[in-house]
């Protein structure tokens, strides 16, 4: 019995290079591959009207351009169809983007230039349902479990992503439906943990403990 896959990337050339690695091995058949966040849930949406067989696993990007981005289609991608496997498959290995996506359902984080029997692997262990980490993943989330107290949230962590693009805390109070005054004390919190008393410096320490991209 094959194992189901869709993909969901926004770079053609990545999908086709994946494909291809993928269909090389019996065990793995590629039934759709789409290039959105809402691509891909239109695409289960319609398999799931048709009656047609879903995907066991959806191969999905973090950085997806225009749309919603990878965290959140998995979370909907979960909410939606339960029996839907999900494994990030991605560039990015900051702490913030592997949190988001393991809260959000992802079954596994794999990075794509992690070797092809390994990904092979992976594509195996997470249809199944089972957890699977590339070992820089696991070497990020074994140092925050070790370091609890310099740990960002899932919240520090979206304030620094939003202060990343130039935002001011008004504008990520808004962009996050919080008050500005909750930014503020995210930031007395993040600026604690990462020793730091500046946002620019905040910024700068967590690209370099790879917290944020």
């Amino acid at each position: 019995m094959s194992i189901r896959v869709m993909m969901v990337d926004d770079h053609p050339v990545v999908r086709a290079g994946l494909r291809a690695l993928l269909e090389a091995d019996a065990r793995v058949e590629v039934v759709a591959e789409v290039d959105s966040g809402d691509g891909a849930l239109e695409e289960l949406e319609r398999l799931s009207t048709l009656g047609g067989d879903l995907p066991d696993l959806v191969l999905m990007d973090l950085n997806l351009g225009a749309g919603i981005d990878g965290i959140e289609t998995t979370r909907k991608v979960r909410a939606r169809h339960p029996d839907v496997q999900v494994l990030a498959v991605t560039t990015f290995d900051a702490e913030a983007d592997i949190v988001g996506a393991l809260e959000a359902g992802a079954t596994g984080y794999v990075l794509k230039d992690s070797p092809t029997e390994a990904l092979i692997a992976a594509v195996g262990e997470a249809a199944a349902g089972r957890s699977v980490l590339s070992p820089e993943v696991q070497q990020r989330l074994v140092a925050r479990m070790t370091s609890p107290a310099t740990a960002l949230s899932p919240r520090e962590a979206e304030i620094l992503e939003a202060l990343a693009t130039g935002a001011t805390n008004r504008e990520v109070a808004k962009r996050l439906f919080i008050s500005e005054s909750t930014v503020k004390t995210h930031l007395v919190h993040l600026y604690e943990k990462l020793g730091v008393d500046s946002r620019t410096a905040a910024l700068r320490v967590a690209r370099e403990r790879r917290l944020i991209r």
